[in-house]
């Protein structure tokens, strides 16, 4: 596997080898040591399988609480799948990086504890995995605004009115929101 650093360097894409031939493929998504070997020391507790439509919009989400890591993947489609630190003693405090994350390039994400993440379908849909370091709390649960002008996410979609949630529409702005130390 090629685990190379963003330019919020916890922040990590993972190129898994994959072997293919006439049969189809075979790629190995998680092994704890080679994670840990490339800075990722991460348990996982739960596992999520989430299909999305075109268009749509999910995030930016985090936990006050029950802090979740996220390893992302797409397994049918293609999003944008963004990061955003919201670690307010980091140096990168309220930046953010966006990869496209596809069945094609079957590229992995490591979102970090500490990270908002969202993401917005390119596709007619997508599947989508992911593993989390600490459970589902919706009531730790926060939102903020998917495109919130202090933080500048750049989404490639332009000109598609994302289909969303009403708890991701009413999402806060990103000065109000209560962030990490």
């Amino acid at each position: 596997m090629l685990f190379t650093p963003t330019a919020i360097p916890e922040v990590i894409v993972i190129d898994p080898v994959v072997h293919e031939d006439r049969r189809g493929f075979l790629m190995e998504t998680w092994q704890a040591r080679l994670y840990k070997d490339a800075g990722i020391d991460a348990t996982f507790v739960q596992d999520v399988h989430s299909r999305s439509s075109h268009g749509a919009l999910r995030g930016i989400h985090y936990q006050l609480q029950q802090v979740q890591g996220k390893l992302v993947r797409v397994i049918q489609g293609e999003i944008f799948d963004v990061a955003v630190d919201l670690r307010r003693s980091s140096p990168t405090f309220g930046q953010w990086i966006g990869e496209i994350l596809s069945e094609g390039n079957r590229r992995l994400l490591w979102v970090p504890p500490g990270f908002g993440h969202g993401f917005m379908v390119m596709s007619e849909f997508a599947d989508m995995e992911y593993r989390m370091t600490d459970y589902h709390a919706p009531g730790f649960g926060r939102t903020i605004r998917w495109n919130d002008t202090d933080i500048g996410i750049e989404w490639p979609v332009s000109g598609v009115e994302p289909v969303m949630s009403d708890a991701d529409s009413a999402g806060l702005p990103f000065r109000d929101a209560e962030v990490y130390a």
